[in-house]
């Protein structure tokens, strides 16, 4: 592979998203529910003005974790089924196929992190002028642990989309996927627990915990806000098994980004067998 084709098929890909009003709309949403959410919810308590960085990240935190999957799963989607034949025609080029997934992956992650981060820039100029800099780190990692995850459901979408190879099938897929990861896994996985007792149990919550991206994150940001009384059984049972808030970090950071390889590596097997 070549890095150089990668990058110029990554900066069309970025140019056509960029300029796609999709974009635009989630940038503009995303940036009035992270400023509002911030200075509400101080006011929801009897204050007035701007949460310090610490207590807006808790406080957006379940946004990222419903608005950033869906939206990564249908960009991606509409990405990958995009129009049949400029797709062939790319496809025809003298480059891989493995150069085209990685560079059409790396500009949809590229578009969302620029409309992703102009929510969480504009919060925290304003964060910085109401409440000053408190926390403002614990702010930057959570924001990466979005970031991360943004990418974590685009290279799933890239499997959805290529094992569909049509645009309505692929929808239905991803909307099945941010269905279950976001909503149902977690009932599946306290289900689990009932059925058994003592170390077998905490043993369950700690590997259903790997199996899902957005428990991860969850988990991951909790423990880097130092909110280590909220973050539910699941985590309570991660960080007692790994014996420290760091090394579960850690091993969470290693099981996404092997949710990312994994996903990447069966697309690009898939896409090799497919005739284009």
């Amino acid at each position: 592979m070549e890095l150089r084709i990668i990058f110029e098929i990554a900066r069309e890909e970025l140019t056509i998203n960029i300029r796609n009003k999709w974009t635009l709309i989630y940038a503009g949403v995303f940036s009035l529910l992270v400023v509002g959410i911030s200075y509400f919810g101080m006011m929801a308590e009897g204050f007035a003005g701007m949460q310090n960085f610490t207590r807006t990240s808790a406080s957006i935190l379940n946004l990222v974790l419903y608005i950033v999957p869906l939206v990564a799963l249908v960009m991606g989607t509409l990405s990958f089924t995009g129009d049949k034949g400029s797709t062939e025609l790319l496809f025809s080029q003298p480059v891989s196929r493995a150069e085209v997934l990685l560079g059409k992956l790396i500009g949809v992650f590229l578009s969302m992190t620029l409309s992703t981060l102009v929510g969480f820039i504009l919060a925290g100029i304003i964060i910085v002028t109401g409440s000053g800099t408190d926390g403002i780190d614990r702010y930057a990692a959570f924001v990466g642990l979005s970031l991360l995850l943004s990418l974590v459901f685009l290279s799933l979408s890239v499997v959805t989309a290529t094992v569909s190879r049509r645009k309505s099938k692929a929808f239905g897929l991803v909307l099945f996927l941010w269905f279950f990861f976001v909503l149902f896994y977690d009932l599946l996985a306290i289900g689990g627990t009932l059925l058994l007792q003592g170390k077998s149990a905490n043993t369950f919550l700690f590997v259903s915990l790997l199996g899902n991206p957005v428990d991860m994150v969850r988990v991951a940001s909790l423990i880097s806000l130092d909110n280590v009384t909220i973050f539910g059984a699941s985590g309570a049972a991660l960080v007692r098994f790994l014996g420290g808030s760091l090394s579960s970090i850690l091993l969470l950071l290693t099981a996404l980004a092997l949710w990312i390889a994994g996903s990447l590596l069966l697309s690009h097997r898939l896409i090799q067998r497919q005739d284009i």
